[in-house]
């Protein structure tokens, strides 16, 4: 067991603990090392084929069901989602008070009935005719209030408020027929949006629709990309660490070794497994749809800016990079799998809080809060790859969150090495947080 309080007697040990230039031919046979020894394993390789496997299992789902049914049971599934939702294939009554809707127009007559009083609506409602009763009052143009009335809870009266076609039903018969039919439609939808941005350049660039939204999809997947990779790399990471210590292989390791030549290795091997599983995912799930996505993606690289697509990559190769690091210094001083992951834990959470606030940053971008997560180390990298696509983010954010994360690097991996190199040799008792400190203080 290493004695933490006596761990000044460690200068005196064969094994050199002094930090020195990294000799990187080291670094690359440790990372090598980790890669080629991992990706082999079997629990690699079955969380690995686990997606692709489920993508396949829902095509063959879907061709079996629809050579065998004819499609019949998925057409129904569709058209449940569309009739509970938008009311498509419904047929209401209507109880009108109000004058507006007594005569209802022709191309409404098929789902839409009117009914003399409420009782008899109510009737036909009990008798399954009809899926639900539209009871206009008198001051509905003042109020606006329409009472729907259905069978079973009240959820899909709520749904029927944002119902294409009951919006179109009262619009056109607002508007009555003294206005042309083609002119009743459009009214009923009036704006199909086609967006431009105005960049801070005085420049525009569209790309439609789908241009818009995968340059806020991208950015978003990076993200999403970072944390689940820093999840994944450090569950390796910490296995790989937990068994040597268990093993007491690592105590063979140093005395060839720097602690921090093989934290690197460590870092830059499991991270490129987290990456290849990840990229494994994207590309298979990827092929198996057709490349159905190329075209939508292609839409959303046009529309989207050359810089803040390579900030994007900045920030993600800065972020894992520095989660990396602390998970690795900080994992080590767990005496046990479980230990090393409630350890490295708390940063899997500071990676993760700048999607809890995704809401608030949808309305305001660049308000006061996100400024200050763009500053902070552990939410930078997040924060700022989800900002980028949704405003013009101020130059002094973007230098000021790179400038932290760059001189963030180097201070990670000296408290990380500190940690490392005593956390390996460390069993049976994880040390406290004035044990910790310490360390830090300590040569």
């Amino acid at each position: 067991m290493c004695d933490l309080k006596g761990l000044r007697w460690r200068q005196d040990n064969p094994v050199r603990w002094e930090v020195k230039m990294l000799q990187w031919k080291k670094v690359r046979a440790v990372a090598r090392h980790e890669y080629l020894v991992n990706i082999r394993r079997p629990g690699f390789i079955i969380m690995t084929a686990i997606v692709p496997i489920l993508a396949i299992i829902g095509l063959l789902l879907g061709g079996v069901g629809g050579n065998l049914f004819g499609g019949q049971a998925f057409r129904q599934i569709g058209a449940f989602l569309e009739d509970y939702f938008e009311g498509s294939s419904k047929h209401f009554g209507v109880v009108d008070h109000s004058g507006y809707f007594t005569s209802i127009l022709p191309e409404f007559q098929e789902g839409f009935i009117s009914y003399p009083s409420e009782e008899e609506a109510k009737e036909a409602l009990m008798r399954e005719e009809i899926d639900a009763v539209l009871v206009i009052p008198e001051d509905y143009i003042s109020t606006g209030n329409v009472t729907v009335i259905t069978k079973g809870s009240g959820f899909g009266a709520a749904a029927l408020e944002d119902s294409t076609r009951v919006k179109a039903f009262f619009i056109s018969h607002l508007v009555g027929e003294n206005v042309a039919s083609d002119l009743r439609k459009r009214a009923a939808d009036p704006i199909n949006a086609q967006p431009v941005v105005l960049t801070r350049e005085g420049k525009t660039r569209g790309g439609g629709p789908l241009g818009v939204i995968f340059t806020f999809v991208i950015p978003y997947a990076m993200a999403f990309l970072l944390v689940m990779t820093i999840f994944i790399s450090s569950g390796y990471l910490l296995q790989s660490v937990a068994e040597e210590k268990e093993s007491r292989v690592v105590e063979i390791v140093i005395s060839s070794i720097t602690p921090m030549e093989l934290m690197a290795g460590k870092v830059m091997g499991l991270g490129a497994l987290g990456l290849t599983q990840v990229l494994i995912w994207l590309l298979t799930t990827w092929g198996i749809s057709g490349g159905a996505m190329a075209l939508f993606a292609l839409t959303g690289a046009f529309a989207m800016p050359v810089r803040v697509l390579a900030l994007v990559v900045v920030y993600f190769v800065l972020g894992f990079t520095l989660y990396a690091i602390l998970m690795a210094g900080v994992g080590s001083l767990g005496t046990t799998m479980r230990e090393s992951q409630q350890l490295a834990g708390i940063f899997s959470m500071f990676a993760a809080v700048p999607y809890m606030l995704s809401g608030f940053l949808f309305a305001n971008p660049n308000m006061l809060v996100a400024r200050i997560l763009s500053f902070f180390p552990l939410t930078a990298p997040t924060m700022m790859m989800m900002r980028l696509p949704l405003a013009e983010v101020p130059w002094v954010d973007i230098l000021g969150s790179t400038g932290v994360l760059v001189v963030s690097i180097p201070v990670a991996l000296w408290i990380g090495a500190k940690l490392f190199r005593v956390g390996l040799l460390i069993y049976g008792k994880r040390p406290t947080w004035k044990e910790i400190f310490l360390i830090l203080k300590g040569p």
